[in-house]
């Protein structure tokens, strides 16, 4: 009687479900974006994103659902949705109007469903948002998220909470080596005199902008479905981004460095698992030219 009434049994199934869930990967992810988000909110500069927060949260979850609905699937609280939400508000300023921020939530999110490999997507979606509203909206990207602007102890946090993510989604190696590349390189820049004058090594290690390594490093790299899934796969996909964002940045500076560096990692993990495939295909017509021979 207390399942069909909605009693304590389902109220205690969905407690399990979701104590199940804070302990998956995406359940870290999530927990750590949510509080980055609330913690930065509760300065003067990052108050104002806490309501975008909201508002990219509720038009994506809105637009999974959507989707979900017009394609005959399941319908579920997307998780996956929430996420991107959150990074995109974390990402843009604070002060960036309400409807550019539900326009890239939204453009992100259509580009998790409309450019796939499978059934999965090609680029980081929140990166696809965020480069498309600098483009056509010239949104403001302060990386807020990231803590730039704060105290010792906030960029502490940061760094505990994002090592965390990285090491429970197995992306830890991938986020060393790219921080690793992308210093090592900024140091490479320092000592030959590279870059422009208005984008300086030493300006990549300012805020916001060594925020925004760290920000994208920790939540935007790890992201497992547009990410390789193996050891050596991810290593290479660290040093290519690292080293297309240390390039943008010499030759052209702003904040778009980054979000052009992971798209170009994206293509060139789609790149990686076509190569696998078209590797695995002749050993497969080979093996049925041999069991075809015996049969």
């Amino acid at each position: 009687m207390n399942k069909l009434a909605g009693g304590p049994s389902t109220q205690d199934d969905s407690w399990t479900r979701l104590k199940k869930f804070s302990k998956t990967p995406k359940g870290y992810a999530l927990g750590a974006l949510v509080l980055l988000t609330l913690v930065a909110g509760l300065t003067p500069a990052g108050h104002p994103g806490v309501p975008h927060a909201v508002e990219a949260v509720a038009i994506a979850v809105a637009l999974d659902w959507l989707v979900a609905r017009v394609l005959g699937r399941r319908t579920t609280f997307s998780t996956g949705g929430v996420i991107t939400g959150l990074i995109v508000a974390d990402v843009l300023s604070a002060l960036t109007p309400a409807y550019v921020v539900v326009l890239t939530t939204a453009i992100a999110l259509l580009s998790k469903h409309l450019l796939k490999r499978g059934r999965k997507p090609i680029f980081n979606p929140a990166a696809v948002g965020l480069l498309v509203s600098l483009g056509i909206f010239s949104s403001a990207q302060s990386w807020w998220a990231g803590m730039p602007l704060m105290s010792w102890w906030h960029v502490l946090l940061l760094l505990v909470v994002g090592s965390i993510v990285a090491a429970r989604l197995h992306k830890y190696t991938q986020v060393l080596v790219f921080l690793g590349t992308y210093l090592v390189l900024i140091l490479l820049m320092a000592v030959y005199h590279l870059g422009l004058p208005s984008a300086t090594p030493a300006d990549a290690l300012r805020t916001p902008f060594i925020n925004a390594a760290l920000f994208l490093g920790f939540f935007m790299l790890t992201d497992p479905p547009t990410t390789p899934a193996t050891l050596k796969g991810q290593v290479q996909f660290a040093i290519i981004v690292a080293a297309v964002a240390v390039f943008i940045f010499s030759q052209a500076g702003g904040l778009a460095y980054l979000l052009v560096a992971i798209l170009v990692g994206n293509l060139w993990t789609v790149w990686l698992a076509g190569s696998k495939k078209r590797a695995r295909q002749p050993a497969a017509e080979s093996q049925k030219r041999v069991f075809g021979q015996i049969g």
